[in-house]
Protein backbone atom coordinates (compact mmCIF):
# COMPACT_ATOMS: atom_id res chain seq x y z
CA UNK A 1 0.00 0.00 0.00
CA UNK A 2 1.25 3.37 -0.97
CA UNK A 3 1.46 5.64 1.71
CA UNK A 4 0.56 9.33 1.71
CA UNK A 5 1.96 11.62 4.26
CA UNK A 6 -1.13 13.92 4.64
CA UNK A 7 -3.26 11.13 5.41
CA UNK A 8 -0.49 10.24 8.14
CA UNK A 9 -0.28 13.30 9.64
CA UNK A 10 -4.26 13.05 9.96
CA UNK A 11 -4.78 10.03 11.10
CA UNK A 12 -1.60 11.06 14.26
CA UNK A 13 -4.17 13.98 14.92
CA UNK A 14 -6.88 11.54 15.10
CA UNK A 15 -4.92 9.69 17.45
CA UNK A 16 -4.02 12.64 19.48
CA UNK A 17 -7.46 13.95 19.55
CA UNK A 18 -9.16 10.60 21.12
CA UNK A 19 -6.18 10.69 23.93
CA UNK A 20 -7.58 14.01 23.91
CA UNK A 21 -11.16 12.78 24.65
CA UNK A 22 -10.05 10.47 27.11
CA UNK A 23 -7.95 12.34 29.46
CA UNK A 24 -7.78 15.91 28.24
CA UNK A 25 -9.37 18.50 30.64
CA UNK A 26 -12.78 20.04 30.45
CA UNK A 27 -13.28 23.86 30.19
CA UNK A 28 -16.56 24.21 29.36
CA UNK A 29 -16.26 27.35 28.00
CA UNK A 30 -18.86 29.62 25.98
CA UNK A 31 -17.24 29.67 22.59
CA UNK A 32 -17.27 27.26 21.11
CA UNK A 33 -20.30 25.94 22.93
CA UNK A 34 -19.28 23.16 25.34
CA UNK A 35 -15.65 24.21 25.30
CA UNK A 36 -12.51 23.55 23.39
CA UNK A 37 -12.38 20.50 24.62
CA UNK A 38 -15.78 19.66 23.16
CA UNK A 39 -14.06 19.45 19.33
CA UNK A 40 -11.85 16.21 20.49
CA UNK A 41 -15.46 14.36 21.24
CA UNK A 42 -16.65 12.68 18.95
CA UNK A 43 -15.23 14.09 16.22
CA UNK A 44 -11.57 12.42 16.10
CA UNK A 45 -13.22 8.66 16.09
CA UNK A 46 -15.16 9.56 13.33
CA UNK A 47 -12.23 10.86 11.78
CA UNK A 48 -10.19 7.86 12.54
CA UNK A 49 -13.31 5.80 10.56
CA UNK A 50 -13.20 8.19 7.65
CA UNK A 51 -9.56 7.22 7.34
CA UNK A 52 -9.77 3.92 7.61
CA UNK A 53 -11.90 3.94 4.38
CA UNK A 54 -8.85 5.67 2.65
CA UNK A 55 -6.91 3.17 3.85
CA UNK A 56 -8.85 0.79 2.57
CA UNK A 57 -9.26 1.89 -0.94
CA UNK A 58 -5.41 2.69 -0.75
CA UNK A 59 -4.99 -1.18 0.15
CA UNK A 60 -6.90 -2.14 -2.57
CA UNK A 61 -5.78 0.07 -5.38
CA UNK A 62 -6.15 3.64 -4.55
CA UNK A 63 -7.82 5.41 -8.07
CA UNK A 64 -7.75 1.92 -9.89
CA UNK A 65 -8.64 -0.94 -7.87
CA UNK A 66 -7.58 -3.75 -8.23
CA UNK A 67 -9.53 -7.18 -9.49
CA UNK A 68 -9.36 -10.97 -9.96
CA UNK A 69 -6.52 -12.32 -7.97
CA UNK A 70 -5.36 -9.54 -6.69
CA UNK A 71 -8.85 -8.44 -5.43
CA UNK A 72 -8.84 -11.86 -3.34
CA UNK A 73 -5.69 -11.34 -1.58
CA UNK A 74 -7.19 -7.49 -0.70
CA UNK A 75 -10.06 -8.93 0.55
CA UNK A 76 -8.30 -11.56 2.73
CA UNK A 77 -5.48 -9.22 4.31
CA UNK A 78 -8.54 -6.75 5.44
CA UNK A 79 -10.43 -9.58 6.96
CA UNK A 80 -7.55 -11.19 8.28
CA UNK A 81 -6.90 -6.85 9.56
CA UNK A 82 -9.86 -7.19 10.73
CA UNK A 83 -10.36 -9.70 13.27
CA UNK A 84 -6.53 -9.19 14.38
CA UNK A 85 -8.26 -5.60 15.39
CA UNK A 86 -11.21 -7.41 17.03
CA UNK A 87 -8.84 -9.53 19.52
CA UNK A 88 -7.22 -6.42 20.31
CA UNK A 89 -9.67 -4.30 21.23
CA UNK A 90 -11.56 -7.02 23.28
CA UNK A 91 -8.55 -7.26 25.00
CA UNK A 92 -8.55 -3.68 25.58
CA UNK A 93 -11.98 -3.87 26.62
CA UNK A 94 -11.07 -6.60 29.29
CA UNK A 95 -8.49 -4.18 30.95
CA UNK A 96 -12.05 -2.30 32.57
CA UNK A 97 -11.17 1.13 31.68
CA UNK A 98 -13.47 4.14 31.46
CA UNK A 99 -12.47 4.22 27.32
CA UNK A 100 -15.09 3.33 25.27
CA UNK A 101 -13.13 1.15 22.86
CA UNK A 102 -13.63 1.66 19.62
CA UNK A 103 -11.40 -1.17 17.50
CA UNK A 104 -14.37 -4.06 17.93
CA UNK A 105 -16.77 -2.41 15.79
CA UNK A 106 -13.55 -0.85 13.65
CA UNK A 107 -12.66 -4.55 13.08
CA UNK A 108 -16.76 -4.97 12.06
CA UNK A 109 -16.97 -2.20 9.70
CA UNK A 110 -13.49 -3.38 8.20
CA UNK A 111 -15.17 -6.80 7.29
CA UNK A 112 -17.96 -4.90 5.93
CA UNK A 113 -16.19 -2.71 3.95
CA UNK A 114 -14.83 -5.80 2.03
CA UNK A 115 -17.80 -6.10 0.28
CA UNK A 116 -17.51 -2.36 -1.18
CA UNK A 117 -13.96 -2.27 -2.29
CA UNK A 118 -14.92 -2.42 -6.27
CA UNK A 119 -17.78 -0.30 -5.78
CA UNK A 120 -17.19 3.53 -8.06
CA UNK A 121 -17.09 6.66 -6.32
CA UNK A 122 -20.44 7.62 -7.19
CA UNK A 123 -21.85 4.06 -5.40
CA UNK A 124 -19.92 5.01 -2.38
CA UNK A 125 -20.89 8.56 -1.77
CA UNK A 126 -24.57 7.86 -2.36
CA UNK A 127 -24.45 4.24 0.01
CA UNK A 128 -22.57 6.66 2.60
CA UNK A 129 -25.74 9.19 2.18
CA UNK A 130 -27.99 6.41 2.64
CA UNK A 131 -26.40 5.32 5.52
CA UNK A 132 -26.43 8.75 7.15
CA UNK A 133 -30.12 8.91 6.17
CA UNK A 134 -31.55 5.77 7.39
CA UNK A 135 -28.77 4.65 10.16
CA UNK A 136 -29.83 6.48 12.76
CA UNK A 137 -33.80 5.33 12.54
CA UNK A 138 -32.35 1.94 11.89
CA UNK A 139 -30.59 1.93 14.94
CA UNK A 140 -33.34 3.03 16.99
CA UNK A 141 -35.68 0.22 15.64
CA UNK A 142 -32.88 -2.45 16.24
CA UNK A 143 -32.64 -1.01 19.95
CA UNK A 144 -36.61 -1.51 20.26
CA UNK A 145 -36.62 -4.77 19.25
CA UNK A 146 -33.62 -5.65 21.66
CA UNK A 147 -35.29 -3.86 24.78
CA UNK A 148 -36.17 -5.84 27.52
CA UNK A 149 -34.01 -9.26 26.57
CA UNK A 150 -31.36 -10.44 27.99
CA UNK A 151 -27.82 -8.86 27.64
CA UNK A 152 -27.67 -8.23 24.09
CA UNK A 153 -24.76 -10.27 22.26
CA UNK A 154 -21.48 -8.60 21.12
CA UNK A 155 -22.75 -8.10 17.89
CA UNK A 156 -25.77 -6.20 18.85
CA UNK A 157 -24.02 -4.11 21.19
CA UNK A 158 -21.39 -3.03 18.02
CA UNK A 159 -24.20 -2.95 16.01
CA UNK A 160 -26.17 -0.50 18.21
CA UNK A 161 -23.66 0.35 20.64
CA UNK A 162 -24.23 4.01 22.48
CA UNK A 163 -20.88 5.04 21.44
CA UNK A 164 -19.84 3.52 18.04
CA UNK A 165 -23.10 2.18 16.38
CA UNK A 166 -21.92 0.37 13.29
CA UNK A 167 -25.08 0.57 11.44
CA UNK A 168 -24.46 4.66 11.42
CA UNK A 169 -20.32 4.65 11.54
CA UNK A 170 -20.78 3.01 8.38
CA UNK A 171 -21.31 5.85 6.45
CA UNK A 172 -17.80 7.78 7.50
CA UNK A 173 -16.28 4.12 6.20
CA UNK A 174 -18.26 4.44 2.78
CA UNK A 175 -16.90 8.41 2.86
CA UNK A 176 -13.73 7.09 3.21
CA UNK A 177 -13.20 4.59 0.61
CA UNK A 178 -14.78 7.35 -1.95
CA UNK A 179 -12.27 9.62 -0.85
CA UNK A 180 -9.37 7.08 -1.37
CA UNK A 181 -10.65 6.11 -4.40
CA UNK A 182 -10.51 9.95 -5.58
CA UNK A 183 -6.91 11.15 -6.93
CA UNK A 184 -5.70 12.91 -2.88
CA UNK A 185 -2.51 14.33 -5.25
CA UNK A 186 -5.07 16.26 -7.50
CA UNK A 187 -5.48 19.95 -6.91
CA UNK A 188 -8.81 20.04 -8.27
CA UNK A 189 -10.23 16.80 -5.85
CA UNK A 190 -8.79 18.87 -2.79
CA UNK A 191 -10.88 21.55 -3.51
CA UNK A 192 -14.13 19.24 -3.91
CA UNK A 193 -13.10 17.53 -0.99
CA UNK A 194 -12.94 20.97 1.01
CA UNK A 195 -15.62 22.19 -0.39
CA UNK A 196 -17.65 19.49 0.42
CA UNK A 197 -16.78 19.39 3.69
CA UNK A 198 -17.43 23.02 4.94
CA UNK A 199 -20.96 22.52 3.30
CA UNK A 200 -21.16 19.69 5.40
CA UNK A 201 -20.61 21.09 8.34
CA UNK A 202 -23.04 23.79 7.52
CA UNK A 203 -25.52 21.75 6.97
CA UNK A 204 -24.83 19.36 9.69
CA UNK A 205 -24.76 21.70 12.64
CA UNK A 206 -26.80 24.68 11.13
CA UNK A 207 -29.47 22.09 10.22
CA UNK A 208 -29.78 20.66 13.55
CA UNK A 209 -29.86 24.26 14.43
CA UNK A 210 -32.74 25.04 12.28
CA UNK A 211 -34.46 21.39 12.60
CA UNK A 212 -34.74 22.13 16.66
CA UNK A 213 -35.16 25.57 17.29
CA UNK A 214 -37.36 26.37 13.95
CA UNK A 215 -38.93 23.26 13.31
CA UNK A 216 -39.65 22.00 16.39
CA UNK A 217 -37.91 18.78 16.10
CA UNK A 218 -37.10 16.54 19.27
CA UNK A 219 -33.72 16.96 20.72
CA UNK A 220 -33.16 13.23 20.22
CA UNK A 221 -32.85 13.27 16.12
CA UNK A 222 -31.80 17.30 15.88
CA UNK A 223 -28.52 17.12 17.79
CA UNK A 224 -25.15 16.94 16.76
CA UNK A 225 -23.80 16.27 20.38
CA UNK A 226 -20.74 14.14 20.66
CA UNK A 227 -21.91 9.94 19.80
CA UNK A 228 -25.61 10.80 19.72
CA UNK A 229 -24.76 9.59 15.89
CA UNK A 230 -28.14 11.25 14.28
CA UNK A 231 -28.15 12.08 10.85
CA UNK A 232 -26.96 15.72 11.66
CA UNK A 233 -23.93 14.99 13.86
CA UNK A 234 -22.84 12.16 10.42
CA UNK A 235 -23.14 15.09 8.42
CA UNK A 236 -21.21 17.46 10.73
CA UNK A 237 -18.41 14.99 11.32
CA UNK A 238 -17.89 13.59 7.98
CA UNK A 239 -17.22 16.96 7.28
CA UNK A 240 -15.26 18.29 9.95
CA UNK A 241 -13.22 14.89 8.78
CA UNK A 242 -12.69 15.91 5.44
CA UNK A 243 -11.40 19.60 5.78
CA UNK A 244 -8.64 18.30 8.58
CA UNK A 245 -7.54 15.56 5.28
CA UNK A 246 -6.93 18.00 3.00
CA UNK A 247 -5.50 20.76 5.25
CA UNK A 248 -2.75 17.34 6.57
CA UNK A 249 -2.81 16.71 2.94
CA UNK A 250 -1.50 20.14 2.19
CA UNK A 251 1.03 21.22 5.31
CA UNK A 252 2.57 17.57 4.76
CA UNK A 253 3.47 18.70 1.33
CA UNK A 254 4.61 22.00 2.00
CA UNK A 255 6.07 21.74 5.36
CA UNK A 256 7.08 17.83 5.98
CA UNK A 257 9.40 18.09 8.81
CA UNK A 258 7.41 19.94 10.73
CA UNK A 259 4.63 17.81 10.65
CA UNK A 260 6.90 14.11 10.54
CA UNK A 261 6.22 13.55 14.20
CA UNK A 262 2.75 13.86 13.58
CA UNK A 263 2.34 11.63 10.57
CA UNK A 264 4.77 9.08 12.69
CA UNK A 265 1.84 8.80 15.31
CA UNK A 266 -0.48 8.36 12.22
CA UNK A 267 2.07 5.56 11.16
CA UNK A 268 1.72 3.89 14.10
CA UNK A 269 -1.70 4.82 15.51
CA UNK A 270 -2.73 1.01 16.06
CA UNK A 271 0.35 0.58 18.40
CA UNK A 272 -0.36 4.35 20.19
CA UNK A 273 -4.11 3.65 20.60
CA UNK A 274 -3.66 0.71 21.95
CA UNK A 275 -0.78 0.86 24.26
CA UNK A 276 -2.77 4.45 25.65
CA UNK A 277 -5.34 2.62 26.88
CA UNK A 278 -3.08 0.09 28.89
CA UNK A 279 -1.34 2.87 30.26
CA UNK A 280 -4.92 4.17 31.31
CA UNK A 281 -5.63 0.64 32.72
CA UNK A 282 -2.10 1.09 34.67
CA UNK A 283 -2.46 4.76 36.26
CA UNK A 284 -6.20 3.63 37.35
CA UNK A 285 -9.33 5.40 36.25
CA UNK A 286 -9.23 8.92 37.76
CA UNK A 287 -6.79 9.41 35.04
CA UNK A 288 -9.95 9.61 32.91
CA UNK A 289 -12.41 11.47 35.76
CA UNK A 290 -10.52 13.85 37.33
CA UNK A 291 -8.25 14.95 33.98
CA UNK A 292 -5.08 17.32 34.92
CA UNK A 293 -3.19 19.37 31.77
CA UNK A 294 -0.09 17.74 33.10
CA UNK A 295 -1.47 14.45 32.40
CA UNK A 296 -2.68 15.46 29.45
CA UNK A 297 0.54 16.71 27.96
CA UNK A 298 2.12 14.17 29.17
CA UNK A 299 0.04 11.85 27.15
CA UNK A 300 0.53 13.82 24.21
CA UNK A 301 4.29 14.57 24.25
CA UNK A 302 5.36 10.94 24.80
CA UNK A 303 2.99 9.56 22.48
CA UNK A 304 4.73 11.57 19.77
CA UNK A 305 7.88 11.19 20.94
CA UNK A 306 8.22 7.00 21.10
CA UNK A 307 6.11 7.11 17.45
CA UNK A 308 8.82 9.39 15.63
CA UNK A 309 11.76 7.75 17.31
CA UNK A 310 10.42 4.08 16.78
CA UNK A 311 9.54 4.89 13.22
CA UNK A 312 12.91 6.14 12.73
CA UNK A 313 14.96 3.31 14.44
CA UNK A 314 12.56 0.83 13.65
CA UNK A 315 10.12 1.88 10.85
CA UNK A 316 6.92 0.04 11.24
CA UNK A 317 5.15 -0.15 15.19
CA UNK A 318 4.74 -3.18 17.04
CA UNK A 319 1.56 -3.67 16.16
CA UNK A 320 1.25 -2.51 12.55
CA UNK A 321 3.72 -5.27 11.79
CA UNK A 322 2.01 -7.59 13.19
CA UNK A 323 -1.18 -6.89 11.39
CA UNK A 324 0.71 -6.23 7.77
CA UNK A 325 3.01 -9.91 8.78
CA UNK A 326 -0.09 -11.66 9.37
CA UNK A 327 -2.45 -10.50 6.84
CA UNK A 328 -0.03 -10.41 4.19
CA UNK A 329 0.90 -14.25 4.47
CA UNK A 330 -2.58 -15.00 5.08
CA UNK A 331 -3.17 -13.60 1.78
CA UNK A 332 -0.62 -15.43 -0.39
CA UNK A 333 -2.81 -17.20 -2.80
CA UNK A 334 -0.65 -16.75 -6.04
CA UNK A 335 -0.63 -19.57 -7.93
CA UNK A 336 2.49 -21.77 -7.25
CA UNK A 337 4.99 -22.20 -10.57
CA UNK A 338 4.57 -25.10 -12.34
CA UNK A 339 7.59 -27.25 -13.66
CA UNK A 340 9.16 -26.96 -17.38
CA UNK A 341 6.69 -28.88 -19.67
CA UNK A 342 9.27 -31.96 -21.09
CA UNK A 343 9.51 -31.62 -24.58
CA UNK A 344 7.07 -34.92 -26.20
CA UNK A 345 8.77 -37.78 -28.43
CA UNK A 346 8.05 -36.08 -31.89
CA UNK A 347 8.10 -32.55 -30.58
CA UNK A 348 10.42 -29.67 -31.26
CA UNK A 349 14.17 -30.71 -30.68
CA UNK A 350 14.91 -27.29 -28.68
CA UNK A 351 15.02 -28.94 -25.34
CA UNK A 352 17.83 -27.20 -23.57
CA UNK A 353 15.77 -25.99 -20.70
CA UNK A 354 16.36 -29.19 -19.33
CA UNK A 355 19.69 -29.70 -19.75
CA UNK A 356 20.65 -29.26 -16.25
CA UNK A 357 17.65 -30.41 -14.50
CA UNK A 358 18.05 -33.62 -12.16
CA UNK A 359 15.85 -36.90 -13.78
CA UNK A 360 13.15 -36.66 -11.08
CA UNK A 361 13.27 -39.66 -8.79
CA UNK A 362 10.07 -42.08 -8.75
CA UNK A 363 7.56 -41.58 -6.04
CA UNK A 364 7.55 -43.49 -2.56
CA UNK A 365 5.33 -46.45 -2.35
CA UNK A 366 2.14 -45.16 -0.82
CA UNK A 367 2.75 -41.49 -1.80
CA UNK A 368 -0.81 -39.70 -3.37
CA UNK A 369 -0.12 -37.93 -6.93
CA UNK A 370 -2.27 -35.18 -7.31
Amino acid sequence: MRRIAGVDVARGLAVLGMMTAHVGPDDHGPVPPGGWSQLADGRPSALFVVLAGVGLALLSGGVAPVSGTRLVQSRLRVLVRAVLLFVVGELLVMLGTPVAVILPTYALLFAVGCLALRWPVRALVAAAVAVALVGPFARTALEALLEGRAAPTLLAEMLVGHFYPAVVWLAYLLAGLAVGRSDLRSTRVRLVAAGTGAALVVVGHGGAWLAREVLGWPTTIATTEPHTSTTFEVLGNTGVALVVLVACLVVAERLPRLVSPLGAVGELALSAYTIHVVVIALLGADVVWAQRTETWLAFLLTTTVLCWSWRTALGRGPFERLLHGVSTRAADVRPDTLPPVPAQPGGPADASHLAAAPAPEPPAAGTRLA
